[in-house]
């Protein structure tokens, strides 16, 4: 027999990074070296998970090689640390030690994700303990993000910490063979939380079986709150347009389109074409809900997204919405499954809350006593035309996942582009921040960006890793401010990082920024001053689709967008940018145009055509038809060519979202925007296929334009960019509008003319950098068409491209690029 003296006994630590808290990740170590015969213990920290084991050299190899190879469904490993230790004589046990907490919490949280199918499978056993149980979950699947308080993530670190165990759940969670050892939200019909239907008022509706009665309310077409992982949604038959719109008006969102739940894969299938992308994020373990191309005719009522050729749509991802699904006659019944909340407003999470408020809107209440942490909406994905996904909103199966960065490698060093590159931001008056790499001892700088106005989140970045928010929203309305802080605070608390320095949007009256300035003055109660970085809109966009892609070098950037405040207080929204991870220069912009009203532009889409027709023709529009029709008569049209011609409230523009607007309304395809990008929107929309000419345009150069040369030569900082300029355009559509041409061929041929003085501008960068990649990011990049044939032109010229995929092309990803920006300087 082998003994002790005749082989060398090793002892090794591993340290684990990644997504390894409360996926299973410990049992499964268990298990992987009880298989193996190795001994020790592995606990969870705030770094993630530790191991120390002992055994032969032979046997340790094999664990690490099987421990990447073997991880369990929902584990990642970020970072494998391992370094021998000394071997202990006393060694005679495999153990999990009880969780514990540290200076450096670098523990992944992780998201919230799908009921597995096996829990499925127990669930629909009349056998099973847990049958028709709606909170069954396991190591695999269930809540995370949305019940955890603070890490590590045990039990008595969450919303389930008043749950006491009965003796089965017990039993389970201590055993290291089943699939609920330590699933820390483990709960049965004993001792778990429980499933009750009230009225408007909040009084219970008594019935033998609540989830059986609240499908017979839906299907007689009443309006239902629900709550689920991050929330509660407002759901109601889909396919009775009355029905939605009595959920509108309630709601008071009059045309912003609603998501669609159906109970399986083939239930989408008839109503979207689906392709094979689609089907895995729709059946995968995060259930987003996914944009796709509506068919006709459908049965989904008009209201539900009128005007649109897309529908939101995404399956049931909890074993509540599973069993609702599974009573009589809900199979074949799509549902609206929208957020819980009047429009504009915070997502209602807390049952008091939903009775006072959801009250107003449904007819009844679908509540349990699962308290929700962290209030989550569902993430949205878009599939591009070439059947590949890029997120919209990071919520619900996503966020908190962190994003994994690249950094400059000495803060001491300029970058390749950051000679010739103009600063980006204000000149910060605290020097640079500090930055960590690999073989440096000083703990990194911890940036907060607290990101836009519109489509907020916020990013919390230190040692190579940021953290995204989920979505939080509009910050103009009150109670989103609010859960704005509040979301600032749960980050902080839950990652362990105190922020050292802030990073904030040049705009001053964005009320993300104003909190940082407060913050910056040391204004806010128990909280000392930090430094500040501003940083211009578009760079951070720039800057954001770089990170993503873990590029630290300079980039040719496209940022087109709705609006964002410039170094010279124009409004700027279609910029070509020489950009890198600290400062950028502007090499082009669209043709400044006048914006009648300012944000009222952003509305009344008459506004920007008017403004266009201004800047192509000049006084003549008064006696023009197409513009008597945009302005609403004769008098209201003399009233704008005042404002235009005086320059009253006409701040400049060089905005692409303010063409698509106006394009949509010389179509007469959107009069409004009822919500952000409703007319892009519509006016994608209208496009007929099969159109490939565009309209005229022009690149104005400015005289004696200089080469950049990076790294050594400079542009004078006074040496003007060149522009981008659609009058011609103008002219032509206006003259096809008036030969009666149809509006899909004009829709088509703009969205060609899109991609073409895009494609001309980075060829042009190109002639003045010699750089050959090119970053797309904003809003405007959400158009499928315009992305596709914009991308595909790009890749014909030779260009490698950038564009998010992870990270929401539009605001969204703000907060990533300013951390990144005020890291990196």
């Amino acid at each position: 027999m082998t003994t002790r003296e005749q082989v060398t006994i090793l002892r090794q630590r591993l340290q684990v990074a990644g997504q390894v808290q409360g996926v299973g990740f410990r049992p499964f170590v268990y298990r992987l070296a009880q298989e193996i015969h190795l001994l020790g213990w592995v606990i969870n920290d705030s770094r993630g998970v530790t191991i120390e084991l002992q055994g032969t050299a032979g046997q340790l190899e094999e664990f690490v090689r099987r421990l990447h190879a073997e991880l369990p469904p929902l584990a990642t490993i970020s970072r494998l640390d391992v370094r021998d230790v000394p071997p202990e004589d006393d060694v005679s046990e495999l153990t999990i030690k009880p969780s514990e907490g540290g200076e450096l919490a670098d523990a992944q949280v992780t998201v919230d994700t799908a009921v597995c199918d096996d829990c499925l499978r127990e669930m629909n056993d009349p056998a099973d303990p847990r049958y028709h149980y709606p909170f069954i979950n396991c190591t695999n699947c269930g809540p995370r993000y949305t019940i955890v308080r603070r890490i590590p993530y045990d039990r008595p670190n969450t919303t389930m910490a008043g749950f006491e165990m009965c003796p089965l759940c017990s039993r389970e969670y201590h055993d290291p063979a089943c699939r609920r050892f330590h699933a820390q939200p483990i709960a049965c019909p004993v001792c778990g939380p429980k499933v009750w239907l009230t009225d408007a008022r909040g009084v219970r509706v008594e019935c033998e079986d609540v989830i059986a009665r609240a499908a017979e309310l839906l299907l007689d077409g009443k309006v239902l709150a629900i709550k689920g992982l991050g929330g509660f949604h407002l759901a109601c038959r889909a396919d009775e347009d009355h029905v939605v719109r009595t959920l509108r008006r309630r709601k008071r969102r009059d045309a912003k389109p609603f998501a669609v739940m159906v109970a399986d894969l083939d239930h989408v299938k008839d109503y979207c074409t689906v392709p094979v992308q689609a089907e895995r994020l729709l059946t995968g373990i995060t259930r987003p809900i996914v944009l796709l191309p509506m068919l006709e005719p459908t049965s989904i009522a008009p209201s539900v997204a009128d005007g649109l050729g897309t529908l939101g749509i995404m399956l049931p991802y909890t074993p509540l919405h599973h069993l609702l699904f599974d009573q009589p006659g809900m199979r074949a019944v799509p549902l609206v499954m929208t957020s819980g909340n009047f429009s504009d407003e915070p997502l209602v999470k807390d049952n008091d809350a939903a009775i006072a408020h959801l009250g107003q809107i449904a007819d009844f209440l679908l509540m349990h006593d699962r308290p929700i942490e962290r209030r989550v909406d569902d993430s949205v994905v878009q599939m591009h035309i070439d059947g590949t996904g890029m997120l919209l909103r990071r919520g619900r199966g996503y966020a908190p996942k962190p994003v994994e960065l690249s950094v400059a490698s000495d803060p001491a060093a300029p970058s390749a582009a950051s000679e010739p590159v103009k600063g980006a931001t204000a000149k910060p008056s605290f020097g640079a921040a500090v930055l960590v790499t690999k073989n440096q001892t000083s703990r990194p700088a911890a940036v907060l960006g607290v990101g836009p106005e519109l489509k907020n989140t916020v990013c919390l970045y230190r040692g190579g890793k940021a953290v995204v928010s989920e979505h939080i929203g509009d910050l103009k309305d009150g109670r989103v401010y609010r859960h704005f802080i509040d979301t600032i605070n749960h980050l902080q608390d839950l990652f362990d990082v105190e922020p050292t320095v802030l990073a904030a949007d040049l705009h001053p009256q964005y009320l993300s920024t104003q909190y940082a300035m407060r913050r910056h003055r040391g204004e806010l109660e128990g909280l000392a001053g930090l430094p500040i970085i501003r940083v211009q809109h578009h760079h951070a966009h720039i800057a954001a689709c770089m990170a993503e892609h873990g590029r630290t070098d300079a980039v040719i950037g496209l940022a087109c967008d709705g609006v964002g405040l410039g170094d010279d207080n124009a409004v700027w929204g279609c910029e070509v940018m020489l950009a890198d991870l600290r400062s950028y220069r502007r090499l082009g912009h669209l043709r400044y145009v006048p914006l009648p009203g300012g944000d009222a532009a952003a509305k009344e889409t008459a506004r920007p055509a008017l403004a266009a027709m201004w800047d192509t023709f000049g006084p003549a529009i008064i006696e023009m038809p197409v513009a008597r029709h945009l302005a609403g008569g004769e008098g209201p049209l003399e009233r704008a060519i005042e404002m235009l011609s005086t320059g009253l409230n006409c701040p400049p523009s060089s905005s692409l979202g303010r063409w698509f607007d106006a394009v949509a309304a010389l179509l007469a395809v959107a009069t409004t925007n009822g919500f952000e990008g409703q007319a892009p929107m519509r006016l994608e929309g209208a496009i007929v296929a099969g159109v490939e000419n565009a309209y005229t345009f022009k690149l104005i150069s400015p005289p004696q334009q200089g080469t950049i040369v990076l790294g050594r030569g400079t542009l004078s900082p006074s040496e003007p960019p060149f522009l981008i300029d659609l009058r011609p355009m103008v002219e032509e559509i206006v003259n096809e509008l008036s030969a009666g041409y149809n509006a899909g061929i004009i829709a088509a041929r703009f969205h060609n003319t899109v991609a073409a003085f895009l494609l001309a501008s980075a060829v042009k960068a190109r002639e003045l950098t010699g750089l050959r990649t090119v970053a797309l990011s904003g809003g405007c990049f959400a158009n499928r068409y315009l992305t596709h044939r914009l991308g595909g032109m790009l890749v014909g010229e030779g260009f490698e491209v950038l564009h998010h995929v992870n990270m929401p092309c539009n605001d969204g990803c703000v907060s990533l690029g300013q951390a990144m920006i005020a890291a990196n300087q």
